[in-house]
């Protein structure tokens, strides 16, 4: 594997190239770049795997970097690593696609955490690719199978072969083509029990069987995205919506379950249904999940969505959220998020999906702050499926109660770890107490050193030892001089200096009062 290091500071890259454990991830030849344009030219030349980029660099930047890098090379894995901890430069990094988001100076620990999980998902990834281009290489005997894998080559503008336009006659005979796309989601699949392709099979059925009366439009399962049928159409584009409106009521009296539909706009050619597809694919993510309505089948964008609010302008709401470990301080603050989010009675696919996104790389930073392992869920989209009922109406308060679970777990596991530190800074503090017991250690000095308030010390101290810090420190230094007493012949204001005493007369009185009796009677009596 490949990786690349793009900032404009070579002590930087320097850095990387020296703190990360290449070698135990599999990473063998590592590059630089200077700026976003060297990295592009490197990128189409070497083709690295994992890609490190700063945010503020000349000629190109990181933001317009990993925007190409999504465009032209999304196979590729990016970590923005920068010295501006600013919530536009990290909702920028998620936007684009980036693995995780490292401020400066690095620490060489989250370095190796990070390039991990990156080399990780790469190979999954890859796998799943190489996977799909096998699988593409057997055909199936079986019709549908075969047909399935040819038109998704077909929509993907894949290298096609002659004899495909032979196979599927309509492609000569067409000028316009209409691409549909028909969400299947995860409640339709547990209505077969959990069969994915008897799903898929029986939904197919019923929907060529419609497309077959008009003779006009195929359908068929879109192997390159999971959930997806798609619906070619290639004639009577003035039955386009009428034909889409009977498939989804179809399905909905039939099987009881909401697929919604949607279609994109007409191209001109087979080479740009990949076109039709993705504006079908906006128009679904764009679709108002709040309404309850009998058809959900969207032919454009209606008008334009609201803007995406983004969760991080409540990076520090949250914190203080989080400060007061109280779940109650979250319950009031998702009142006020789904306050702005809905302001418009209008909740977008896209808008939840972004929100679940922010989610994470919010729940990441503070899992790691108090060390607490976090598993990342794998299909976002997926987990929407779970708060949209029958009608594919999406149900805040189910979403809301999810939330408030998960925050809820978090907070006990926030409190229990607060409990083990608590104890292991006690610990701490008598450690150096016992270290320093020769010096004058004063209760601020101790709150400094290890940035705890003075009040918490000692009340902690005092519960954990049962007695003050003033008197634990007396306690040491009379056991030093008891010992010193016994094993020595130092004079007595040469023991006193050594345990912290410059008056011996001090040292005398305060030994009587804890002994009983005086140094001098106490060597008497232990040394013969």
């Amino acid at each position: 594997m490949k990786a690349l290091i793009v900032d404009d500071e070579k002590h930087v890259r320097d850095g990387i190239k020296i703190l990360a454990d290449w070698e135990k991830n599999g990473i063998t030849e590592i590059y630089e770049a200077g700026n976003g344009e060297e990295a592009i030219q490197l990128i189409l030349s070497i083709r690295p795997e994992i890609i490190f980029s700063d945010m503020k660099m000349p000629k190109m930047d990181g933001t317009q970097l990993l925007e190409w890098i999504k465009e032209n090379q999304p196979n590729r894995k990016t970590i923005v690593v920068t010295g501006y901890d600013d919530y536009h430069y990290m909702r920028k990094a998620i936007h684009f696609g980036s693995s995780d988001y490292l401020l400066k100076p690095i620490e060489p620990g989250i370095l190796n955490q990070t390039l991990e999980k990156a080399v990780n998902e790469w190979k999954k990834e890859e796998e799943d690719r190489l996977r799909k281009e096998t699988s593409t290489l057997l055909i199936n005997e079986m019709t549908p199978v075969y047909r399935d894998r040819k038109l998704t080559q077909l929509v993907n503008n894949d290298h096609l072969q002659k004899d495909l336009f032979e196979e599927f006659g309509w492609l000569k005979q067409s000028r316009g083509y209409i691409v549909a796309l028909v969400q299947v989601n995860g409640k339709t699949i547990e209505t077969f029990q959990g069969d994915r392709d008897l799903t898929y099979f029986t939904i197919l059925n019923i929907i060529n069987e419609i497309l077959k009366e008009t003779g006009c439009g195929i359908g068929f399962r879109y192997l390159t995205k999971k959930g997806k049928i798609v619906l070619i159409f290639w004639d009577k584009f003035e039955l386009v919506e009428e034909i889409l409106v009977h498939i989804y009521k179809t399905l909905k009296n039939m099987l009881d379950v909401s697929c919604p539909i949607a279609a994109g706009k007409a191209v001109n050619n087979s080479c740009k249904l990949i076109d039709s597809y993705q504006h079908a694919r906006k128009v679904l993510l764009n679709r108002n999940i709040l309404t309850d309505c009998k058809s959900r089948v969207y032919l454009s964008d209606i008008e334009a969505p609201p803007s995406l609010k983004s969760l991080i302008v409540y990076s520090s709401d949250i914190e203080m959220a989080i400060q007061t470990g109280e779940i109650r301080a979250f319950e009031e603050l998702m009142d006020r998020i789904e306050k702005d989010i809905i302001e418009k009675e209008y909740l977008s696919v896209r808008q939840v999906i972004n929100l679940e996104n922010e989610y994470m790389v919010i729940s990441n930073k503070w899992f790691k702050h108090y060390n607490i392992s976090f598993k990342t869920p794998e299909d976002i989209e997926e987990r929407i499926d779970f708060f949209l009922d029958s009608n594919g109406t999406f149900s805040l308060e189910k979403y809301k109660e999810r939330k408030t679970r998960e925050i809820t777990i978090f907070l006990k596991k926030v409190k229990k770890r607060a409990l083990q530190r608590s104890n292991n800074i006690i610990t701490d503090i008598e450690k150096y107490l016992q270290e320093n017991f020769d010096r004058d250690v004063k209760l601020q000095e101790i709150s400094d050193h290890f940035y705890i308030s003075r009040e918490y010390i000692s009340r902690k101290f005092k519960q954990e030892f049962n007695e003050n810090i003033s008197d634990y420190i007396v306690r040491i230094r009379m056991d030093k001089a008891k010992s010193l007493l016994k094993n020595s012949q130092l004079k007595i204001y040469e023991i006193a200096n050594m345990i912290g005493y410059q008056d011996d007369k001090y040292f005398r009185k305060v030994f009587k009062k804890v002994v009983g009796i005086t140094p001098n009677e106490y060597r008497a009596k232990y040394v013969k």
